[in-house]
């Protein structure tokens, strides 16, 4: 088969009509499997669009890549293998740890991290907020001394049965995480290298929730052709 001429996707054999159809099922949350069916294009191929999608999404990430002042929640969540009996608080056996900071009535960015110290956590805090803005966390020890840093910084303790105390909660970034788990469950594990491609993409998702996700993706595929 020649290759097509399209603008969103380089020496592709797919028309620009097809490609914005496949784009669309993607947008929607359509599995490959279901999109191969109703775009009448084999799996694989679809397969390694969406992925191409994907590397694209975390090669053009523009969340919150600079510095940023205001309200935050932060938190931390553990992703892949089931917590092992015995194993308890931050860093169970055989997870993957993820640290977030969402900006109430704004964005969220998510990073994987080595552990949930403060040694891990502090320069990523240090490099997307300003000083002087107010950070909400839980009672995690890795949050101590952000005062000192120059932030704001107000507390819930889990620990003690405490979720909220008036605006001080971090019940937004738990709303993500829960999202995030609802949707990669779907995918029946993934390795290391599809899992932070899939983090990603739902952190895209979140970000543009309130937007038309097909005409945001399409117009980053624009200007940044898939190859």
């Amino acid at each position: 088969m020649n290759k097509i001429k399209n603008k969103y996707y380089n020496r592709s054999r797919i028309s620009e009509k097809k490609f914005r159809e496949i784009l669309k099922y993607f947008c929607h949350d359509e599995t490959a499997s279901k999109t191969a069916i109703y775009t009448s294009i084999n799996r694989n191929t679809i397969n390694k669009i969406f992925n191409e999608i994907r590397q694209h999404l975390f090669a053009n990430n523009l969340n919150l890549q600079n510095k940023d002042d205001g309200e935050f929640e932060l938190d931390e969540s553990y992703f892949g293998a089931k917590r092992v009996r015995g194993k308890r608080g931050r860093g169970a056996a055989g997870k993957t740890p993820v640290f977030g900071l969402l900006k109430r009535d704004g964005k969220v960015y998510v990073e994987v991290v080595k552990n949930c110290t403060r040694e891990q956590l502090l320069p990523i805090i240090q490099g997307k907020i300003l000083e002087g803005s107010t950070i909400n966390t839980d009672g995690w020890k890795a949050y101590d001394g952000l005062v000192l840093n120059g932030y704001t910084h107000h507390r819930v303790f889990h620990s003690h049965n405490e979720f909220a105390r008036g605006k001080c909660h971090v019940n937004g970034i738990e709303s993500f995480w829960s999202y995030c788990k609802r949707r990669l469950a779907k995918f029946n594990g993934l390795s290391d290298e599809k899992f932070i491609l899939h983090l990603k993409e739902c952190e895209f998702r979140f970000n543009n929730r309130k937007q038309n996700l097909y005409k945001v993706l399409l117009e980053i595929i624009r200007k940044n052709p898939l190859n």
